[in-house]
């Protein structure tokens, strides 16, 4: 059985699952989902289309008319994985279609792979749409292909992502997301409760919501109801009767209105948060161009846990930006001792085309880069070790993933699919489903993971 690792990496895609049904003389077409689960949620936009307009999906090179590849394009070491699986496309299909945010560079992907049947920037539906008609003609059958009562979903039946805007108002340095996938612009607050509606009512049991900025979901309405829409968007999203957890949030200051939902159960908002730290010296912020404010995010995460002392923390950070400091470095990991967040994952800088932060000077060696990466990750690790230890002897709800011979893989409420940690019940689990809430009592603790019995047995 896998046990988290301490490199866990936030922009890897979730991992998809393709429906299988398909009629004789169907046409195929295949998917490669890679990025971070907003990407997913395109993917699982166009094959819901390519679906109703009489498609069948393949989960396999071969049995594919042609494959999309739906790419990533944060980093350079992303864009390497991007152009390694179109090859493999290309290789084993022959006929590739690419879209998602690598696509904003079409002469990239084509001065690498010339044979590819067309490119398409990210959220770019239509296009993809109509490259897939010109690759493969539709050939719908009247009785039989009907519009999805459901969309296509690539993660498990009972959690889904729900992807609220687009685009981001940051001009971050280290950052090009901005000039692929544009400005905020945030989507209807009935069309976002729709679709969130619609995916309770199939068998989700948890709604994770995601863009490049949540918390300023709804500032770029001239017309807002009010200064900050996330909060009555997550309130009437926690009526729904399914967990609802927050991903991408700044720390601004309107966050702190949406703690009392989370501190109260029935409010249906788990008490965790995901928010993009990247670093903790102001000056290392400022190169960055971040709002330079380690002190006062110190004081807003004391503020949050005196209102929710169970609230669950997650952040990112870039060791080894460019110009950083020993002393600089060494403020970060003080910071960490102090603010001691409970899910915690490190990127090394990377470059990045395009992006500002490239010009910048004083590039730190990689072998340094590497060395603070593995003592901010000892460091994480150990303060992930004793906030689970403290968890042993306590009783909690757990949403079960998978069921295996050995053991069912769950997750708490301060635990995101993929990135965070698991629960494992490894005796009297064999009743167990996915989908399942069921109540444990945690008997041990790991460095990421935890263990437990059901509460009763």
């Amino acid at each position: 059985m896998d046990i988290n690792p301490p490199n866990l990496r936030p922009d890897l895609a979730p991992k998809v699952q393709l429906p299988r049904d398909k009629r004789p003389g169907q046409p195929t077409i295949g998917m490669v989902s890679l990025g971070c689960p907003k990407a997913l949620v395109d993917s699982e936009r166009i094959l819901t289309r390519l679906r109703a307009e009489g498609y069948a999906i393949s989960a396999d090179y071969a049995g594919a008319d042609a494959v999309v590849v739906n790419t990533c394009g944060f980093l350079d070491s992303a864009k390497a994985e991007s152009l390694d699986a179109i090859g493999e496309a290309l290789r084993e299909n022959g006929r590739v279609i690419v879209t998602g945010c690598l696509g904003a560079e079409p002469d990239y992907i084509t001065g690498a792979h010339p044979r590819v049947l067309a490119v398409t920037g990210p959220h770019q539906y239509e296009q993809v749409l109509d490259a897939v008609h010109t690759a493969v003609p539709p050939r719908p059958d009247p009785f039989v292909d009907l519009l999805p009562a459901q969309a296509v979903t690539l993660t498990p039946r009972h959690y889904s992502y729900l992807k609220i805007s687009e685009g981001c108002n940051h001009a971050c340095k280290f950052c090009v997301i901005p000039d692929m996938r544009g400005r905020l612009n945030s989507r209807p607050v009935a069309a976002v409760m729709r679709e969130a509606e619609k995916l309770v009512q199939a068998g989700v049991r948890e709604l994770l919501v995601i863009s490049q900025d949540t918390s300023a979901y709804g500032t770029d309405w001239k017309d807002r109801p009010t200064k900050a829409p996330i909060t009555d968007l997550a309130r009437d999203l926690g009526s729904l009767g399914a967990w609802v957890r927050l991903h991408y949030v700044y720390p601004y200051p309107h966050v702190r209105d949406m703690i009392p939902l989370m501190a109260d159960p029935a409010n249906g908002v788990l008490p965790y948060l995901d928010i993009p730290f990247q670093h903790a010296h102001p000056d290392v912020l400022k190169r960055m161009a971040r709002p330079a404010a380690s002190a006062r995010t110190l004081d807003e995460i004391a503020a949050w846990r005196s209102v929710c002392p169970d609230i669950t923390l997650r952040s990112t950070f870039i060791v080894g930006y460019p110009s950083e400091t020993e002393a600089e470095f060494q403020t970060l990991l003080d910071w960490l001792d102090e603010a001691k967040l409970d899910r915690v994952g490190c990127f090394q800088y990377e470059n990045v085309a395009g992006a500002r932060a490239n010009a910048l000077p004083n590039h730190v060696p990689d072998e340094i880069k590497q060395d603070r990466w593995n003592r901010f990750m000892e460091k994480s690790q150990a303060i992930s070790a004793a906030k689970l230890e403290a968890k042993v002897g306590t009783r909690m709800q757990v949403l079960v993933d998978l069921v295996e011979d050995d053991a069912a893989t769950c997750r708490t409420m301060a635990d995101a699919p993929e990135i965070d940690g698991n629960l494992f019940i490894d005796e009297g689990h064999e009743g167990l489903k996915p989908g399942d809430l069921v109540t444990v009592n945690v008997d041990e603790a790991g460095d990421y993971d935890l263990w437990g019995q059901i509460s009763g047995q």
